[in-house]
């Protein structure tokens, strides 16, 4: 498996474009995690990114390939529940592990700052990712948070809460 490492302020633009090539247009259709067909804009931008890297407590854990970030995963450490979040891999290597391993580093990661849980939130038509998660130990809480409806293509979504014991 590829080496795994905190992202720097250097990482942003590479991650904006991963984030973006992994949830949305065209390209994100090469792998079954995108919202290509869900969501319409952008999945989010360098400004975003930028704030989640330079905050204490927050920040991306990436892998990288011969100088390409292959997949990343946001994890936010808020006392004994931390949240991940944005995890994406290069749309032609998902179905390959890396999911798996950038999941695992984000759990070992809050573990290591005393979280003893992770919780993320899914969009609820997103069956198939909450099955992946369930297979992972994630299990829906009974919280259903609701979703900016400018974002919203047709049909109103909104984000499943999930969460696991670390």
């Amino acid at each position: 498996m590829l080496p795994i490492r905190p992202a720097t302020a250097t990482d942003i633009p590479r991650l904006h474009e991963l984030i973006e090539r992994a949830y949305r247009g065209d390209g994100a259709r090469a792998g079954w995690t995108h919202e290509a067909d869900l969501l319409r804009g952008p999945r989010t931008d360098a400004a975003s990114i930028a704030a989640i890297v330079r905050v204490p407590g927050r920040g991306f854990l990436v892998a990288e390939e011969a100088g390409a970030i292959v997949a990343c995963v946001e994890v936010s450490l808020r006392g004994p529940i931390a949240y991940l979040g944005q995890l994406a891999v290069e749309p032609t290597r998902q179905a390959s592990g890396l999911g798996r391993a950038m999941i695992a580093a984000a759990e070992a990661h809050a573990r290591a700052h005393g979280a003893t849980t992770m919780e993320m939130t899914v969009v609820d038509r997103r069956t198939e990712l909450i099955a992946y998660y369930g297979r992972r130990g994630y299990v829906p809480t009974g919280e259903v948070r609701p979703f900016p409806p400018e974002l919203i293509e047709d049909t109103p979504l909104s984000l499943v809460v999930l969460a696991r014991l670390l």
